[in-house]
């Protein structure tokens, strides 16, 4: 009875130290998304699947993760570019998704941040994928363009947001202000809705498409996307170079011509303060064949998210972590 005793205490013992090595190598790491509704939130979540491998999991190559082991990544649903720079900054959040202009304004303590102290510690992981603005209304609205926004009720997403953002500077470039319109501040599906509704003429989103609210919303009803072109354009990115014209191809949403619009690229942030070691072994886990495969499959975006385009645009520091992958793999000199 004793000795029975004896090795069940023993196996506890081992259990535990078991549990607790375990508990050691667990590291959690979060991704700053944006609304369900859009393109961040789906990506974050293939993206954070990529890189995690919790302590247990099979080995890559037989079923398992290769992701970083022992890490557990989420991604978590915010209120878009903003937001995510501020808690990546202030230590809410490990990492995040932004557009690359409010990053960069953020940084420098420019543009749309001017006045604010910049944010020193923000540091790129990869460039990801092109967004897009799109101006949606129905298409019975007779919105052709955005001066004709004036005296409409137009939502510009939530203040926090890199949509309201490009939203007052769309305007800005063509002659408008927030004043010369009705703003509401829906995001998601609460503005395809009031739009269905009547209860908006119009909201701006960026975003990459197609995208899954948008993708619902015209098979529900008949809309337009609003060209942002023209001489409004031109001045948006001779002002700005961050912000490229672009088309959104006819098919990305039912029913929809291909219009002329401007984008920005989505770009991953992180803290200057995340451990170099960790942000290397994010960054490689990111790039690998397997996660590849998942991106490719994960999201509609996910094809357009390379290591060939990883460094296009970045206009933040890289990570020392990411910087030393990229070296390494012949993407950085």
């Amino acid at each position: 009875m004793f000795g029975t005793l004896k090795t069940l205490a023993i196996g506890a013992v081992a259990a535990l130290a078991v549990t607790a090595a375990s508990a050691q190598e667990l590291k959690f790491f979060t991704i700053g998304t944006g609304g369900t509704a859009y393109t961040y939130y789906p990506v974050g979540g293939v993206i954070a699947n990529a890189i995690s491998k919790p302590p247990g999991s099979r080995e890559c190559g037989e079923g398992g993760s290769c992701g970083v082991d022992g890490l557990i990544a989420s991604a978590v649903s915010s209120r878009g570019s903003v937001d995510n720079v501020n808690a990546i900054i202030s230590g809410l959040r490990n990492s995040g998704f932004a557009q690359s202009d409010v990053a960069y304004w953020a940084y420098t303590g420019t543009g749309t941040m001017e006045g604010k102290e910049p944010a020193k510690d923000l540091r790129t992981i990869a460039a990801l994928f092109e967004e897009h603005i799109h101006l949606v209304a129905l298409a019975e609205s007779g919105i052709n363009s955005v001066a004709d926004l004036k005296g409409k009720r137009v939502s510009l997403d939530e203040p926090g947001s890199g949509t309201y953002v490009d939203a007052k500077l769309i305007l800005d470039a063509n002659g408008l202000s927030v004043d010369d319109v009705t703003a509401e501040a829906l995001k998601g599906g609460a503005a395809s809705e009031a739009l269905r509704n009547g209860k908006i003429d119009a909201f701006f989103v960026v975003t990459g498409y197609p995208t899954g609210s948008l993708v619902e919303l015209a098979s529900a009803t008949d809309i337009k996307l609003v060209p942002i072109d023209g001489a409004g354009a031109e001045a948006l990115i001779a002002k700005y170079g961050f912000f490229a014209a672009s088309d959104i191809p006819e098919g990305a949403y039912e029913g929809v011509a291909t219009t002329p619009t401007v984008a920005v690229g989505a770009q991953w942030f992180t803290n200057a303060n995340e451990s170099d070691d960790l942000i290397y072994e994010i960054t490689k886990a990111l790039w690998n064949d397997e996660s590849r495969k998942l991106l490719d499959v994960g999201h509609a975006k996910g094809k357009t998210i390379t290591p060939a385009t990883a460094l296009n645009g970045v206009g933040v520091p890289l990570h020392a972590g990411a910087e030393r992958f990229y070296k390494e793999a012949g993407l950085l000199k």
